[in-house]
């Protein structure tokens, strides 16, 4: 087995894992991920008991049960850049021998589930609606920084997608991840089905002017715009893309789940978005517990 270098997988002293602090055995086998650390006790407050809590930076884990389940919550802060950091740590608790500082022979895959806030793109998913991510189309390149291979579905998607929105409208270079279909289907009811888009920004990589003119004034309608057979892009964020894509290439099963608490065609924003929130993270809470581990 291949030795994993000192600068390259970075233990503390207690031998966690630099930036989540973590050491495996307080790392359960289904995480939910969320972007803001103070969310993260508005879904440990469901559980039955919490077993372990630890801040590190932006990256918060508290551990516990409900019932026979045993989960984690995770803080990734915002941003593709730091599920980069989140994903690859994540990975190394289950399967690198941190001790050894080798890839174990028998690789363990995670149920990793995201609970987020999106903007709409589509005028008939309002505000306070859900949707559950089918692809994440990334325009912020992080994937392209590893060896990653489309399948036949993701090849059709990224070529209508370059047809219809020119990689030279944007700047990027996009690519496209997919949903593990066995995790999605437990999340119909109450759920719209579709495409989000990951930003790398918040203003202008969303479309959002202040006081910096744009590079593509159209960005909002050409992604809205977009189709191929069923497939529409229903939303953006700025972290699906990059946890599909990480997940996928790592053998874990992830899925991605926004509260809608912003439309970008109709202007509108929710009045309540943490009743909203909250909303999401009980429904997914409840959908956990009927899922295999």
């Amino acid at each position: 087995m291949q030795y994993i270098g000192e600068s390259e997988l970075i233990l503390n002293k207690r031998g966690a894992v630099y930036h989540l602090d973590l050491l495996p055995e307080e790392l359960a086998g289904t995480i939910i991920t969320v972007g803001d650390p103070e969310r993260v006790q508005e879904v440990s407050k469901y559980f039955d008991v919490i077993e372990y809590k630890c801040s590190h930076r932006e990256f918060v884990t508290h551990t516990g049960r409900m019932g026979n389940r045993r989960l984690s919550v995770v803080s990734t802060g915002i941003g593709t850049d730091n599920i980069d950091i989140v994903m690859n740590e994540l990975d190394a608790l289950v399967n690198i021998d941190l001790l050894h500082r080798t890839a174990k022979p028998t690789l363990s895959s995670l149920q990793i589930i995201r609970i987020g806030t999106a903007g709409s793109l589509q005028q008939d998913i309002a505000v306070d609606d859900f949707v559950a991510s089918t692809h994440g189309i990334g325009l912020d390149n992080l994937l392209h920084f590893y060896r990653a291979e489309n399948n036949e579905e993701e090849n059709q998607l990224i070529q209508a997608f370059a047809t219809q929105v020119p990689s030279n409208r944007l700047t990027v270079n996009p690519y496209i991840s997919s949903a593990n279909v066995g995790l999605i289907k437990y999340f119909v009811k109450e759920f719209h089905q579709g495409i989000t888009a990951t930003c790398p920004g918040f203003y202008g990589p969303q479309a959002r002017v202040l006081r910096l003119g744009l590079q593509e004034p159209a960005l909002l309608q050409l992604l809205s715009a977009f189709s191929f057979g069923t497939h529409r892009i229903c939303n953006f964020e700025m972290e699906t893309a990059a946890i599909y894509g990480l997940g996928r290439l790592l053998g874990h099963h992830c899925l991605s789940l926004s509260a809608i608490i912003a439309n970008r065609v109709t202007k509108k924003f929710s009045h309540d978005p943490y009743s909203t929130v909250d909303r999401l993270i009980r429904r997914t809470l409840e959908t956990i517990m009927q899922i295999p581990s």
